[in-house]
């Protein structure tokens, strides 16, 4: 039944939402148009605030990484041209982490909206770092807006061990319930929660919560989610809006105010492109003043392959994955190297790399690990990050293997079926070299089922490299007209 906006019991409310953002600020070239980029997405925003007075713009986490002007200047450049697009709320995601918390706080307190998120907290007192929610007014309308992580998605924080979070999604549904139970006096309309845990996990979370806590909607991000209409569980209206800036999400929402709960709604996915977008000048003439500055140090040409390599997704071995595994595995001269192959950031890379498409691909400069470990752990490395769940949804940690590692696996059940090193099955007695990145040395036991005492009992782990992307650029620019094909050293059987 249709509903008179103008109604005092239904009023219109437009939320327009973003997720893993990732740096994504500049507009691009696709079949001869322009899309994405702040500059235009911050032209839409304006023209729905414009055109629309109820009109709310949230962040659903991972504004940082993925661009050289968001890592060149460490998140202040990115806090800089977010604060001129003005979003009304925001929580963190994973990537909020990667300079650090302290870093964070900083970053915090220079942005101009509220950042919130309830379940960061100080492991000694329990004390909350971020505020954990927000109230917005509008048109006489209160907005709860709840933000939530939890433990899964926040590896990054393992090396601040007084920083805790919720350990699982039913303490998390908790929270919420509480944080919805204490607020429900002030007569909440509508309750909002701003999470960034994963399309999937969304659905679970909205599944733990009592209908009458009143929470109507979930804006997501994480997994870089596309869709083409809210999922809904539990009368809750479950969304996410891909990655980058090229669309952004919006929903139209006839809010009933008496029984505070949504009364009729329409949802798209509003692509950015200058048909529907106009431009923010301003926001424009900032990005060029950041990208003048990095065009200096990141313009310069590192190699020229073959041809285009690639890696279009993360859990299965690819061209991208191979080359970069094989480069630092023989540099450091190692027995095998796993590459965290969340670490390419890019589905493609070249011809042509310039310094600035290889940072842009690979953001993460971490140290490298030298690990010696048995054949045994090894196996239990490798059966952790091919469980069935890495093929199946689960958002899990996946590794591309360096060349005379083949393994062979069971996609459904997560089943070694074959693992040899250089033509020799892995002898589980044997003992072997592995190289790390220092992320994912810092969550062995997350993402390989090893503890660190288990591998010092072996021998103590040791830091061979103090950064990653220095040695692909020095070996890339010492080696042209690279090739790299798939090899099929990881096969994947139903």
């Amino acid at each position: 039944m249709e509903k008179e906006i103008s109604n005092e019991r239904y009023k219109k409310l437009v939320l327009l939402h973003s997720n893993d953002m990732h740096g994504d600020f500049l507009a691009e070239h696709v079949d001869d148009k322009l899309v994405g980029g702040v500059a235009m997405l911050s032209g839409y925003v304006t023209k729905t605030r414009e055109e629309e007075p109820n009109t709310i713009y949230a962040i659903a986490g991972d504004m940082f990484r993925g661009s050289v002007i968001d890592s060149e200047f460490r998140g202040i450049s990115t806090i800089e041209i977010m604060n001129m697009i003005s979003p009304d709320v925001v929580t963190i995601g994973n990537h909020e982490t990667d300079y650090g918390l302290a870093h964070l706080l900083f970053l915090e307190k220079c942005a101009r909206f509220p950042i919130i998120n309830a379940n960061f907290h100080i492991k000694t007192n329990n004390a909350r770092l971020f505020k954990p929610y927000t109230i917005i007014e509008k048109d006489g309308m209160k907005i709860l807006f709840i933000g939530i992580l939890t433990e899964q998605v926040l590896s990054q924080t393992k090396n601040d061990g007084i920083i805790g979070t919720f350990v699982n999604m039913e303490e998390a549904a908790a929270e919420v319930s509480r944080i919805c139970n204490a607020y429900n006096a002030v007569d909440i309309d509508f309750t909002v929660l701003l999470t960034h845990i994963g399309f999937e996990e969304d659905k679970q979370l909205a599944a733990m919560l009592d209908p009458a806590l009143g929470v109507d909607v979930i804006i997501g991000g994480h997994s870089h989610t596309f869709i083409d209409e809210p999922a809904v569980v539990n009368d809750i209206l479950i969304v996410q809006a891909g990655t980058g800036t090229d669309l952004i999400g919006r929903f139209d929402i006839t809010v009933d105010t008496e029984e505070n709960c949504v009364a009729e709604y329409k949802w798209q996915a509003v692509p950015i492109n200058k048909e529907t977008c106009p431009v923010d000048r301003e926001l424009e003439e900032l990005l060029k003043t950041f990208k003048n500055k990095t065009d200096d140090k990141y313009n310069r040409v590192v190699t020229r392959f073959v041809k285009e390599l690639t890696h279009p997704a993360r859990n299965r071995e690819t061209e991208l994955g191979d080359l970069f595994a094989d480069i630092l595995r023989d540099c450091l001269s190692l027995d095998m190297f796993f590459l965290g192959s969340g670490s390419i950031r890019n589905t493609r890379l070249g011809p042509i790399v310039m310094f600035k498409d290889l940072c842009e691909c690979f953001p993460y400069d971490d140290p490298v690990w030298m690990l010696t470990v048995t054949g045994e752990q090894v196996m239990r490395m490798l059966k952790r990050f091919l469980r069935a769940g890495a093929f199946n949804g689960e958002h899990t940690e996946f590794y591309q293997i360096s060349e005379g590692l083949y393994v062979k696996v069971r996609t459904s059940t997560g089943e070694i079926v074959e693992a040899k090193l250089d033509g020799e099955d892995i002898d589980p007695g044997r003992k072997y070299t592995v190289g790390l990145q220092n992320f994912h040395y810092k969550n062995l036991k997350d993402f390989f089922d090893l503890t660190p005492e288990e591998v010092e009992a072996v021998k103590k782990p040791r830091m061979v490299a103090t950064s990653v992307r220095e040695i692909l650029d020095e070996y890339l620019s010492a080696h042209q007209l690279l090739n790299q094909e798939v090899e099929d050293r990881l096969v994947l059987l139903p």
